[in-house]
């Protein structure tokens, strides 16, 4: 079922382990026979929000005949479950759902899949079918493949139409599983036909649309269990990086929707919340920011997320330098100096775009950077394009052998003589190098932006400011 588990983390404390465990009061006992093994110990786990993670929960030896008993006193919370093999290179899944306490399992290292058997849980039953039918029909679709056979278009039709029928059986007949509501959050939604527009024409953007919308409707979040299964993070990711606009006020409107679906479920909230935060703080799109700025105004400093104090002014104090630092928000004023002593304004470069590059003269990846922001400048300069590269420290020497290293003396050079700038508060410069871009009117139009793809996007912005 799960696809890829390449590595494992292996998390022994977690802050929702102690609330997911609670309610669970009756013992378990889980008993599994696997032929191929012997003296040797299994560790059983389960997953915490993706397929990489992994929260052991009980070891045991197997014995000489691959028979291996986990066992305790309190109950295990639900979730998807994993026995995991010597070395990391395979294991067993199954499914707890705290309601099934003595499960057996029965199977072989050399197709832990379909040689299985299960006593004691109708869970566990389903799960499994399921997959023996999944891979027994890719198996059959393979051999037509490799047959180059001239039916194939026909039977993969036939097989996919025959497979969502049986699935479709499945789910309707077994809805009290919690292997079911597992299926389920795993599984696509299922897009209908698009209907024909008034020209009689297919809608392109309609199936689009039907599948972002409807992504949600089989994920139920108000089972606690869920934080204890591999699916969380990769819908929270594909949601947000593929099905979304990549503009703040569309991931916003559709964070808070989201957000709002999760009240049922605290532990829940709190997680989708933190992970939501964390994917915009440095995000992969520029100028989307301003969703971290309205999570953290919205979720941590109104006091729904339970922070310290010192994190929560921390936090407000991040939330006033960035608020002035997003993308179409006039960059502040800068006022530095220059190597022949004059006084430069960063912010006020007469230029159709201006790049300001904060830079450390000690700092590696600043070294690095530095020859390609040279290029940068010299492909782009009979653009209207001004670069001043921002010295954030202040050692003079360290700063002129700098400018001269790396041939920087037809740049803008500037650096805070006067000791009066805090680059990390003011700039959010929170490493170094550092770049902003500017419009013709010193508005921000990049931030956080990698030297080497300077060129790409100022094209790709000309390109979109002419279309207007």
């Amino acid at each position: 079922m799960i696809k890829h588990f390449t590595h494992i983390t292996f998390i022994f404390s977690i802050l929702f382990s102690a609330s997911l465990s609670e309610g669970w009061a009756q013992a378990y006992r889980i008993e599994a026979k696997i032929n191929g093994l012997q003296d040797t110990t299994l560790i059983l786990g389960h997953y915490s929000r993706s397929n990489t993670q992994f929260i052991p929960k009980d070891t045991a030896k197997a014995d000489a005949t691959g028979k291996v008993v986990f066992e305790g006193k309190e109950n295990l919370p639900g979730g998807l479950y994993v026995i995991l093999f010597p070395g990391n290179s395979k294991w067993l899944e199954l499914v707890y759902s705290g309601k099934e306490h003595d499960i057996r399992l029965d199977t072989d290292t050399t197709d832990l899949v379909g040689k299985i058997q299960v006593q004691g849980s109708p869970e566990n039953e389903v799960f499994y079918a399921y997959q023996k039918r999944l891979i027994a029909d890719s198996r059959t679709l393979k051999a037509l493949i490799d047959e180059k056979s001239p039916e194939l278009a026909q039977k993969q039709k036939e097989t996919k139409e025959a497979f969502q029928k049986y699935k479709k059986s499945l789910l309707d007949d077994q809805q009290a599983l919690f292997t079911t509501s597992l299926l389920k959050m795993a599984a696509e939604p299922d897009v209908p036909p698009a209907p024909k527009l008034a020209n009689g024409k297919t809608d392109s953007l309609w199936a689009f649309h039907y599948y972002r919308n409807h992504y949600w409707d089989q994920f139920d979040f108000s089972d606690k269990r869920i934080m204890n299964t591999p699916f969380l993070e990769p819908k929270l990711n594909t949601y947000l990086h593929n099905l979304l606009v990549q503009t703040p006020d569309s991931i916003i409107l559709a964070a808070d929707a989201l957000i709002k679906k999760t009240e049922v479920n605290p532990d829940l909230r709190q997680y989708v919340i933190y992970y939501i935060t964390n994917q915009y703080e440095n995000p992969k799109t520029v100028g989307t920011e301003g969703v971290w700025v309205h999570m953290a105004k919205k979720y941590y400093l109104g006091g729904e997320m339970d922070i310290t104090a010192d994190t929560k002014k921390r936090i407000a104090e991040k939330v006033r330098s960035m608020e002035r630092l997003l993308v179409n928000k006039p960059f502040p004023t800068l006022e530095l100096s220059q190597p022949d002593g004059k006084l430069i304004k960063a912010n006020d470069l007469p230029a159709n775009y201006s790049v300001l590059f904060f830079y450390a003269p000690t700092c590696g990846h600043c070294k690095e950077s530095a020859p390609k922001l040279k290029e940068f400048y010299d492909s782009y300069k009979e653009k209207g394009v001004q670069v001043i590269a921002i010295a954030t420290e202040r050692n003079k020497e360290e700063w002129t052998n700098f400018i001269d290293t790396y041939h920087l003396a037809e740049l803008k050079n500037a650096m805070d003589t006067k000791n009066t700038v805090n680059f990390y508060q003011d700039f959010d410069v929170v490493s170094t190098p550092t770049v902003y871009v500017l419009d013709k009117e010193h508005k921000i139009i990049a931030r956080k932006m990698p030297v080497e793809q300077l060129g790409d996007f100022l094209d790709f912005y000309q390109r979109k400011m002419e279309k207007k």
